[in-house]
């Protein structure tokens, strides 16, 4: 099994981009830095000419400055680019003119405030990028159906790095992946808490969709959905080092929403995790019923995650947002195959009492290849021994015991 994970590892890394995949070629380096202060107005127009001004080689928005973000900015097709942030980026909290002219996104009804594409380009600093989000929660609060921005997008990038940044405050989605490669994101601090008592609620910190060989590591998020959710079509994915605190879990999905799409994650390796006052931990999420998608979840390694208060430290729910008399009639179509959960240690919550992993797959074979190794979770001390459920599925490793027979349902 240990060889196993290691070849995974490899697999992985042989694709994985490092640091270096961000410098510039020599014979294209500009000469020039351009440094941005703040105008006493909107902001955005100078950054965005900075941006695309091909003889300033680096962006510089120095300590002390808060650049105030009052319309939308399209940075996509920039090239060899430094954005040194060592002051704030701060998005202006005007809801009428975000929801109405946002960069809007099909995918789940998307509104990004920024989208920043291209080709390699390096974000750092120290700074900080601030989504102005109490008042997109207090009105979420009052009409759900309120667009709310994502704080942060690549969008169709190539070779990026993302490192030593604070993202505060993020309407929903912290960042959001969209069409990448070769993307790495290090030494991010994220925080998405409300003020009042209206919860801030989607802010997942990244999710990964239709994007290759991503990298997210030694990281701190503080939010209240996904820590990371692998969307449709994310291959190749390393996440590593990672305290998350009051999150959704590591997520893989949810997949099958749609009707006539095929939604793939493949070759994906979750390690090191730190997961406390969460929902979930390790979690692959499929939609099943009735005119839904179908897809293929692959090679996912779940490892060395110690979980405090918790409510499902290990989940599989094949029947997503499906009664169970659907997911009978209408098995999910997204297959789940060559999963392991590695060394999961910790404590449940005691919202699900004793039951600390539950691997509920369709019926009629949806699920094959699923390893449970190393486990060693318990619930409050109330509520006994701890309890592992399972249906639909045959489970290999040295923990298989702990879930006896499976059920079979349907």
């Amino acid at each position: 099994m240990r060889r196993l994970v290691a070849i995974i590892v490899l697999s992985l890394l042989i694709f994985i981009p490092c640091a270096s995949a961000t410098s510039f070629p020599p014979a294209s380096r500009a000469s020039r830095t351009c440094t941005i202060t703040s105008s006493g107005s909107d902001d955005a127009p100078a950054f965005l000419e900075a941006a695309a001004d091909s003889s300033c080689s680096t962006v510089t928005i120095p300590t002390g400055t808060t650049l105030s973000i009052q319309s939308k900015m399209n940075m996509t097709g920039t090239v060899n680019k430094h954005i040194n942030l060592q002051g704030t980026i701060k998005f202006d909290p005007d809801i009428e003119y975000w929801s109405n002219n946002a960069f809007p996104f099909n995918f789940q009804d998307q509104i990004a405030f920024w989208l920043l594409g291209g080709t390699n380009i390096v974000l750092d600093g120290g700074g900080t990028i601030d989504g102005s989000g109490q008042a997109w929660y207090d009105q979420f609060a009052k009409d759900s159906s309120t667009p709310r921005p994502i704080l942060f997008t690549l969008f169709q990038a190539t070779n990026v790095t993302v490192q030593n940044i604070r993202m505060i405050n993020g309407p929903e989605w912290i960042n959001f992946v969209n069409e990448g490669q070769n993307i790495t994101f290090r030494n991010i601090t994220i925080s998405a808490v409300s003020t009042s008592k209206n919860a801030a609620k989607n802010t997942d910190g990244w999710d990964i969709f239709r994007s290759d060989n991503v990298v997210i590591e030694d990281s701190n998020i503080n939010n209240g959905d996904d820590c990371v959710s692998f969307k449709p079509n994310a291959t190749n994915v390393l996440v590593s080092n990672l305290f998350c605190n009051g999150s959704h879990g590591i997520s893989v999905g949810s997949l099958g929403q749609y009707e006539g799409e095929y939604d793939i994650v493949q070759n994906v390796l979750a390690t090191n995790i730190r997961m406390s006052n969460a929902q979930n931990g390790a979690r692959i999420k499929a939609w099943a019923g009735k005119g839904v998608g179908s897809g293929l979840v692959k090679n996912i390694t779940f490892e060395g995650f110690i979980e405090t208060d918790v409510d499902n430290p290990i989940i599989i729910d094949q029947c997503y947002e499906t009664s169970a008399d659907d997911c009978a009639k209408y098995p999910s179509n997204v297959y789940i195959q060559d999963v392991w959960f590695n060394d999961i240690s910790g404590t449940s919550s005691g919202k699900e009492k004793a039951v600390v992993a539950s691997l509920s797959c369709s019926p009629d074979d949806r699920c094959s290849d699923v390893n449970v190794n190393d486990i060693n979770l318990t619930p409050p001390s109330k509520y006994g021994a701890a309890e592992f459920s399972c249906e639909n599925v045959q489970l290999s490793g040295n923990a298989a015991s702990l879930f006896g027979t499976c059920e079979t349902t349907g």
